[in-house]
């Protein structure tokens, strides 16, 4: 098991630290502004369905489905079907130590809660809108939902996880895409760029979130 350590970042939210990765789930410079910008704003809003099959690459912290679940109950836009993979789950002392809850949305940060209550590899309706498949498995290989609208690419950094970042993998995303489907990461790097549209995603780099330039967009045309 690796220790993870908790630790604030930029904008008053929370993050995990991996010494032995040296790595974090989430940017130092600010975890729930990363998020919302990634996969929100240039992911979820972007949609323009009545329902939507999301796939998440890393549940972790549970801070992209937490923030997507509170967009769809207060915008009630939209119904959400979410499935969200994930190898290492967190144990629940850790995750009660997270302030998401409290800072994203105090009135309800029982939902926070119940997504991490909710049990692995079966759906689970969290509200009317909104319902969770946690997958506990490898990504590489696991069942994967059909016609997915959005993807979350939310994996370790490509020096960090590699196995995460490979041409196998975007095929494999790619052939499980619905038309006109999207992808959304926070990682801009070239040669992930360059997987992704060889794999068939017609890629575009936008502007990113504190403390990044970019991030990518790769649509199924």
């Amino acid at each position: 098991m690796m220790k993870k350590i908790l630790q604030l970042t930029a904008d008053g939210s929370h993050t995990l630290f991996i010494p032995s990765m040296d790595e974090h789930y989430h940017s130092v410079n600010g975890a729930i502004q990363e998020a919302m910008h990634v996969f929100i704003e240039a992911g979820l809003h972007s949609i323009q369905k009545e329902f939507v099959r999301i796939l998440e690459i890393g549940f972790g912290t549970g801070l992209n489905a937490f923030l997507t679940l509170r967009d769809v109950e207060e915008n009630s836009r939209l119904k959400v079907e979410y499935h969200s993979i994930e190898l290492y789950p967190l144990n629940m002392e850790l995750i009660s130590s997270l302030n998401y809850g409290k800072i994203i949305w105090p009135d309800r940060k029982d939902l926070f809660e119940k997504l991490h209550f909710a049990k692995w590899n079966m759906p689970e309706k969290i509200s009317d809108n909104f319902t969770l498949c946690k997958i506990e498995g490898d990504s590489n290989v696991c069942d994967l939902p059909v016609d997915i609208d959005l993807i979350y690419f939310d994996a370790f950094a490509p020096d960090k996880q590699p196995e995460m970042w490979t041409q196998a993998i975007f095929d494999r995303l790619y052939s499980y895409t619905a038309p006109g489907g999207i992808i959304v990461t926070y990682c801009a790097k070239g040669e992930v760029r360059r997987m992704m549209q060889k794999a068939g995603y017609a890629m575009s780099r936008l502007p990113g979130p504190p403390g990044k330039r970019h991030m990518l967009y790769g649509k199924k045309i």
